[in-house]
């Protein structure tokens, strides 16, 4: 399997900015997302909405059998596009989804919302 990063492209700029020169937030994210993934062992999808629009931008890390994190609060930046995918390729090489904290990225400390459990039949 391999981890699929879900990013949100309708994430505003902010509340009052929604769109800057005809883009969302969500979609500069997700090319950066898209642009730090190419040739790596993850792949990305855009999504429109996550429902975190108070503290976008969001992304979701899944793969089958493992927890899912929801992540938000990026800046639509480089750097931080090259943090989500640093941890998503850990992820990836976890068994269950778990990645010590002592190996996360410092651009994705502080920026977690939530965990899924995997689904069971």
């Amino acid at each position: 399997m391999t981890a699929t990063i879900l990013v949100c492209d309708t994430c505003g700029f902010s509340d009052e900015e929604k769109i800057r020169n005809g883009r969302t937030a969500g979609e500069t994210f997700a090319e950066h997302v898209e642009r730090a993934a190419n040739g790596g062992g993850v792949r990305v999808k855009r999504h429109s909405c996550l429902m975190g629009c108070g503290h976008g931008c969001n992304a979701a890390i899944a793969e089958p059998g493992k927890i899912t994190y929801v992540l938000g609060r990026f800046d639509p930046e480089p750097e931080a596009a090259e943090a989500l995918v640093e941890y998503a390729t850990k992820y990836a090489g976890s068994e269950t989804g778990v990645v010590p904290y002592r190996e996360w990225p410092q651009g994705v400390k502080g920026h977690f919302v939530s965990r899924v459990p995997p689904l069971r039949d």
